[in-house]
């Protein structure tokens, strides 16, 4: 029996239908809530470096301070990491908390001369350099482990979940820059910009940190494990091409912007339909040989460096090229699982931790003074926590879902750890967002994140997860179907559009 839903001709023009208009009404939203933000008058834009006061005349040795900020970074980040994962945490949180704490908001406040001995202000662009390497490292290594066949046989109901866990979020999040953008952007920042950006951070799922809290619960081929690892999977694709069309909006000069969005869109067919069959042949090659040498690695690394670089050319950012070309790379193939092999643990243990720092530098919750920051930053994550959890769990509900299941698949979605930091700093160096803002949101990461892995706990508490032997969601909707069965249909547009 095949595992999709084969609809009657009448039925899908139906479901089309109504995708359509579910689509029209997110952009009709939009284009009103930027019609009333063009009215709004935003700060001027607020002086001074970008890190604080330099250290003055002082020479310092770079190398030397960039391998002492190394050491110290790496040794935190491990030690708290692996607190974290003592208490139940995703590592990583740990890690991200780490360097939090080795910037100004914690070490600059209690101990300002090792802060500025640990990492002063001198290091930062080195610092930058090897987090933007590590980024775009890890951002192919994601691509990687991108299943495409899995997301191009999957269910109309699951992409349909997708879709709703970011168009949800998505608006929430241009409804609160009318709020925000008023008291924390300038008026250097055009607001469709702003309101843009900021239903795009509120958009995305951390694919790799929810596949690890499902694997420390051992529920990953489970039923709701398999739902949440094929909805990130779309969440994560569309929220790289969602960004990937902000950057190039932002960047471009006035008039350019549909220039830009064109080369983008040229880029992203040019390497479907040209290099994609490329990299099957050489996948299949290597599988042949069973073994994958340094020469075939060498050209690897130059593709994705080029993809990188032709991105970063047309106005988009380096990173979205670097996980396009992960992501045509056959999934289950030797070359993806080899270059995982490798390339992790040394992304994991050098270079993340040096973009954890480089972001904790740029991180000053000492900027939220008084009660109004604390309670923006409160509103910033209700409403993160609404869009995602609200959307996931009400869009797995009408497709027959249990509610058990549905709540703790909208918990999951939640989850924005690692990929949300790198967001929230492609939005900072577009000075879409300003420090004080940047704050808030990385804070949002974070707890959005540590609250997963307890309320997943609590929601499966005592409750057995159903296997899933088949990947695909449809197979498995007749064990959920309960009342809301008539609204399959409804919600199964995604793949027809």
């Amino acid at each position: 029996m095949s595992s999709s839903l084969h609809l009657p001709t009448s039925s899908r023009s139906r479901t089309v239908l109504v995708y359509a208009v579910m689509i029209a009404t997110a952009v009709l939203v939009f284009l009103l809530v930027r019609a009333h933000g063009k009215s709004l008058a935003a700060p001027e834009p607020a002086g001074g470096p970008l890190f604080g006061a330099g250290g003055g005349s002082q020479k310092i040795d770079e190398l030397l301070h960039v391998l002492v900020a190394l050491v110290v970074v790496i040794a935190a980040a491990r030690l708290v990491g692996r607190l974290f994962k003592y208490i139940q945490q995703p590592p990583v949180i740990g890690e991200v908390v780490a360097g939090i704490m080795l910037g100004p908001s914690l070490l600059g406040q209690v101990w300002p001369e090792a802060a500025q001995f640990v990492l002063p202000p001198s290091i930062a662009p080195f610092l930058r350099i090897l987090s933007q390497i590590g980024v775009i490292l890890y951002m192919f290594l994601v691509g990687l482990e991108l299943d495409t066949q899995r997301l191009s046989k999957g269910t109309h109901s699951t992409v349909a979940i997708s879709h709703a866990s970011i168009l949800t979020p998505f608006l929430l999040g241009s409804l609160l820059a009318l709020w925000v953008y008023p008291r924390f952007s300038s008026r250097d920042v055009p607001f469709t910009i702003f309101a843009l950006f900021m239903g795009v951070s509120m958009s995305v799922t951390a694919f790799p940190v929810l596949a690890r809290i499902l694997t420390d619960r051992g529920i990953q081929r489970s039923f709701l494990g398999v739902i949440a690892l094929s909805c990130a999977a779309v969440d994560d694709a569309t929220a790289w091409c969602l960004l990937a069309f902000v950057v190039s909006i932002a960047d471009a000069e006035v008039g350019r912007a549909g220039q830009t969005a064109l080369m983008t869109l040229g880029f992203i067919i040019g390497m479907v339909v040209l290099i994609r069959p490329l990299l099957h042949r050489l996948a299949a090659r290597v599988d042949e040989r069973g073994r994958l040498t340094q020469g075939v690695i060498a050209w690897i690394v130059i593709a994705m460096l080029l993809s990188a670089l032709t991105t970063e050319s047309i106005g988009v950012h380096a990173l979205f090229g670097a996980f396009l070309l992960g992501a045509v790379i056959p999934h289950d193939s030797v070359i993806a699982r080899e270059l995982t092999r490798r390339l992790d643990d040394v992304v994991v243990v050098l270079f993340l931790p040096a973009f954890f720092a480089f972001t904790g530098m740029r991180t000053q919750i000492g900027l939220l003074r008084g009660l109004e920051p604390w309670f923006f930053c409160g509103v910033i994550i209700f409403v993160a926590c609404l869009g995602k959890f609200g959307g996931s769990a009400v869009a797995a509900r009408l497709t027959g879902v249990g509610w058990r299941e549905s709540a703790a698949l909208g918990v999951l979605m939640n989850t924005r750890g690692l990929m949300e930091l790198i967001v929230l700093n492609v939005g900072l160096d577009h000075r879409v967002l300003s420090p004080t803002l940047f704050a808030m949101l990385v804070i949002m990461a974070v707890v959005t994140t540590v609250m997963t892995a307890p309320a997943l706990y609590w929601l499966t508490r005592g409750h057995r997860m159903v296997e899933s032997p088949d990947p695909d969601f449809a197979a498995h909707l007749d064990l959920h179907q309960e009342p809301r069965r008539e609204l399959v249909p409804a919600l199964s547009a995604c793949s027809a559009v």
